[in-house]
């Protein structure tokens, strides 16, 4: 063979790989992949690392799934955006949602598919100079800063009833979310209301000592925080798109509490701002909500029927609620892996 054919079946054989090449590509490479805005309830933090680690490491995509994450205005804000169709998926309160399907009446809108705060972690946090103690008892007379439309103070009223007080036992004064930390250190205010993992940013400017932290939770109130909800039409139309999120969400959540570290690593990433030790002491705070005791027994992502219920109840009688939305119209959990796959290692 002389070099001229030596050269043209080179070329030849170059070219025949090329082909095979392409023609034995991953099909997935050509895949389209579904869109997901999923809004948060609030800004970000460490609280939703999960979420983060699934975007950054590709688990969503690994899934099929197009993923883009927004902060929130509260999780009255992220039911209605999902309703509205501006999001397919967001993270919301469970409150929030017997309520909104409560007034709206007909087929339920939107669906929990993953039960993210086994307990709400609503709590006051009160200055201990201002006589505040961990006794609810202390906060009468008080004047306690939050938001116009927020959970923790939405929520109050059902702690009041276990506690033997008034609904109105203290002074509310409206506060925005970014100015809470202010009217606290200055003294405008004796307490305000927080997701208790949200209180760093207050730790970090009075010293702990200095605080007295009323968990409802603490107080007896059982009730379910932020879940995963999602639009029942979006469920209808693309249930495999759900089950994917849901499988990437629980993927990285466990990684996160075997390794919060690296999780706050995809924090700073989204949110260079943030100090991740801050975020680490945060998560802690976060997975005791998370991984409260019920999910040794059933797992994460799930609830127990009959808490469900009791919070149907007290929702609808302290709201004054004409009708009560069923347990099967707040929750979809058809799409959680199985149990062996939502233990947190002890």
């Amino acid at each position: 063979m002389n070099t001229h054919e030596f050269l043209s079946r080179r070329r030849l054989l170059q070219a025949a790989g090329a082909g095979l090449a392409t023609l034995a590509a991953p099909a997935v490479l050509a895949q389209k992949l579904t869109p997901i805005k999923f809004t948060l309830d609030f800004r970000i933090t460490g609280q939703v690392a999960p979420f983060l680690m699934a975007l950054a490491k590709g688990y969503y995509r690994d899934e099929g799934l197009d993923v883009s994450i927004d902060v929130g205005a509260g999780s009255v804000a992220s039911i209605t955006r999902v309703v509205s169709g501006a999001y397919q998926m967001g993270f919301g309160d469970i409150s929030s949602l017997i309520e909104f399907q409560s007034r709206a009446g007909g087929a339920p809108q939107v669906q929990a598919v993953y039960q993210y705060y086994n307990r709400a972690p609503f709590a006051i946090i009160g200055r201990k100079d201002r006589g505040i103690t961990t006794d609810f008892k202390s906060l009468q007379g008080k004047h306690i800063a939050a938001a116009a439309v927020e959970s923790t103070k939405r929520a109050w009223p059902m702690v009041a009833r276990k506690q033997g007080l008034k609904a109105d036992a203290f002074e509310w004064v409206t506060t925005d979310f970014s100015a809470r930390d202010n009217v606290v250190v200055r003294g405008d205010v004796d307490g305000a209301t927080y997701f208790h993992d949200s209180a760093l940013s207050l730790f970090q400017r009075m010293k702990p000592e200095e605080l007295s932290v009323l968990s409802f939770a603490a107080a007896g109130l059982n009730v379910y925080g932020n879940a995963v909800l999602v639009s029942t039409q979006f469920i209808a139309e693309q249930p495999q798109a759900v089950a994917g999120f849901v499988r990437a969400t629980n993927r990285a959540l466990l990684e996160t509490f075997a390794n919060p570290v690296a999780a706050m690593a995809f924090v700073k990433q989204r949110e260079p701002f943030l100090t991740e030790a801050v975020e680490v002491e945060r998560w802690k705070i976060t997975g005791s909500y998370v991984a409260a005791p019920d999910t040794r027994v059933h797992g994460l992502g799930d609830v127990r029927k009959d808490f469900v219920q009791q919070q149907i109840d007290e929702v609808a009688d302290v709201f004054g609620l004409k009708t009560k939305p069923g347990a099967e119209s707040l929750y979809n959990l058809s799409f959680l892996p199985p149990q062996a796959q939502r233990v947190v290692a002890a």
